[in-house]
């Protein structure tokens, strides 16, 4: 059931790990990929959590009050790219939309989805979502509800009998019963279910039963590379980063260590107990096994004398473990999850942006006593680092997110210089929790989304705030240089995005339009990946935000080698939402096309005028 791709419109949002950042585009490129790779299996993605369902308080009752152009210029925007990738199913979200439950909304499904984006896959309810009326529901696109029954082994069904009653006495016509069942055939056999297909072999709500048939392979090895390069450097004072055979390291922090219960021990991992490598609720899965830091940086070192202190609170004993030694890595997170479950007091949504379990004062412990602290954040999402980013005893600051079961060895990769790290952020972290444009509103009711199209690095920009790490940041243990900007002119000229059924997914708005090219040069000497990113500045006519995502690649060089990179842009990249003529539409203007290593590293720029 995935890839989930809500925006992280607010940094505590519990959810938010499950998805891909804060902007619509990073957003919509992921979830292509992500269909595109999950369906080349023959499994059916399933695009969620459809849509405006950015928190996890009051997420069956609120009412996510979202305007016509911030919810097609961000919101929609991944549902539009999911459905550009063929996704078989969309899956409607608990919470209401304008005053109308998302899965009975007429508008957001009929108008939106299976209107102007054309999608011809299914509609599905998140699990139990409560419908007023099955009929209702219906009539207004939804096809499927799960798992079936309306509430936990109910046994009693919106749709089943209810819908064929419902078709018998006319409340649901025969013809959207037909296009109900169309749909649901449609992905099935897209996805070529209908042929040599294997048979179920599990039963999710009973673990002991079916054959259990070991399918990892190699898979290891891939989360283990993917971890490596998804953690990014956020600070390395002096080089400090790679350890090169230090004689003696400190490791605090019971997120260096295993759970000693087990990494299954807790509901769907509902606890942050050991290594957080993953959130909770519904969205995880059992652990193979889980390699913790410890472990992993003890079989890296063999010949370094390793020191531990793996309790959060107790800081004599970290400090007492972190003096004279020639390094100090302190671990600390932060942990989130769905609703449904309540971790630390914490009902899925977190309730501040501080480091879990005393971390702040763990990590200033430490530093008091080792001018090499170095502090690894498992967190998922933005915590506040005010308290000790700027010590000069914290050399550095390695953000490893959720790694999964090799997070271990991961971060044991990017901490000796196995791995050069090559992550960038995919939202801001702030100095302060007030500086974002969104916070969680606990009381549920109406949730206004009043910033409108400014989240994240657009409300940053937009209001001139000076955040402590910027979207798109990180560091190498290399360097880059970049040069030899080139904008070229439209491949064509004239026309309009056309309006109505599919007009969202028309080739006038996304062929290829205009082609940007520069070169990037690796100034270090040892390789590395460089993520270059490029952003649009529209003309003040559009009324957008300052700078926008709308290009990216990850640049693999040797020490000195230099590449030439290529972005393609399409008449959508430049477009705007026309609430009035309900059309894309091009602003005029002169617009800056720039490209940088952030959303604030500007390295080269350009004008194009349309």
């Amino acid at each position: 059931m995935g890839p989930a791709m809500n925006l992280a419109r607010t940094a505590a949002s519990g959810r938010n790990w499950e998805g891909f950042g804060a902007d619509p585009f990073l957003s919509g490129e992921a979830a292509f990929e992500t269909v595109t790779g999950i369906q080349s299996s023959g499994v059916q993605a399933c695009a969620k959590h459809y849509i405006n369902n950015e928190q996890e308080h009051a997420r069956d009752t609120e009412s996510s009050v979202v305007d016509d152009r911030t919810e097609h210029e961000l919101y929609l925007a991944p549902f539009l790219k999911s459905v550009q990738a063929g996704v078989a199913s969309v899956m409607c979200s608990y919470n209401q939309v304008n005053g109308t439950y998302a899965c009975e909304n007429n508008h957001t499904i009929n108008d939106l989805l299976k209107g102007e984006l054309g999608f011809q896959g299914y509609v599905t309810t998140d699990w139990w979502v409560t419908q007023p009326s099955g009929a209702l529901a219906a009539n207004r696109g939804l096809d499927m509800v799960m798992p079936g029954d309306n509430s936990y082994n109910s046994g009693v069904s919106y749709f089943g009998p209810a819908l064929q009653t419902a078709v018998n006495n006319g409340q649901v016509s025969q013809s959207r019963l037909d296009d109900m069942a169309t749909r649901i055939l449609a992905s099935w056999y897209l996805l070529g279910q209908d042929s040599g297909y294997p048979a179920v072999n599990f039963n999710s709500w009973s673990s002991s039963s079916g054959s259990h048939v070991d399918v990892q392979g190699t898979h290891k090895n891939i989360i283990r590379q993917l971890g490596a390069a998804s953690i990014v450097l956020l600070k390395n004072s002096n080089n400090t980063l790679p350890l090169t055979n230090p004689s003696t390291i400190a490791i605090i922090g019971s997120d260096a260590a295993p759970n000693p219960s087990g990494p299954n021990s807790c509901t769907d991992r509902a606890c942050n107990t050991g290594i957080l490598a993953v959130g909770w609720g519904s969205g995880t899965a059992d652990f193979p096994y889980l390699i913790d830091p410890l472990s992993a940086i003890k079989a890296r070192a063999p010949s370094a004398t390793i020191t531990s202190s793996t309790s959060d609170t107790d800081t004599t004993s970290a400090a007492n473990a972190a003096k004279n030694k020639s390094v100090a890595l302190v671990f600390i997170t932060a942990d989130s999850g769905e609703g449904y479950l309540t971790v630390e007091g914490n009902a899925g949504d977190r309730n501040d942006l501080n480091a879990w379990h005393s971390g702040n004062a763990l990590v200033a412990a430490v530093a008091a006593v080792n001018t090499k602290t170095i502090v690894v954040v498992n967190a998922v999402g933005p915590i506040i680092m005010e308290p000790w980013i700027d010590n000069p005893n914290v050399v550095a600051v390695v953000w490893a997110g959720l790694l999964g079961q090799e997070a271990g060895n991961a971060i044991t990769d990017v901490l000796f210089g196995d791995v050069n790290p090559s992550g960038r952020l995919p939202y801001t972290i702030a100095k302060s929790p007030s500086d974002y444009s969104a916070a969680v509103q606990t009381g549920g009711g109406t949730i206004n989304y009043s910033e409108g199209l400014y989240i994240d690095y657009r409300w940053f920009d937009k209001q001139s705030i000076t955040p402590r790490y910027e979207f798109g940041y990180g560091l190498s243990y290399t360097t880059f240089g970049y040069s030899n900007l080139s904008i070229g002119s439209p491949t064509s000229t004239g026309g309009s995005a056309p309006t109505g059924q599919g007009s969202s997914l028309s080739s006038w708005l996304h062929d290829d339009w205009v082609t940007i090219t520069f070169t990037v040069t690796n100034t270090g000497s040892i390789s590395g990946t460089e993520i270059a990113q490029l952003y649009i500045k529209a003309p003040a006519s559009a009324n957008s935000p300052p700078n926008q995502l709308r290009g990216f690649d990850d640049v693999q060089l040797n020490a000195g080698a230099s590449s030439t990179v290529t972005i393609t842009l399409s008449r959508y990249d430049f477009s705007v939402w026309n609430t009035s003529a309900q059309q894309w539409q091009i602003p005029s203007g002169t617009y800056t096309i720039w490209v940088g290593s952030s959303s604030r590293n500007q390295k080269l720029s350009g004008t194009l005028t349309l």
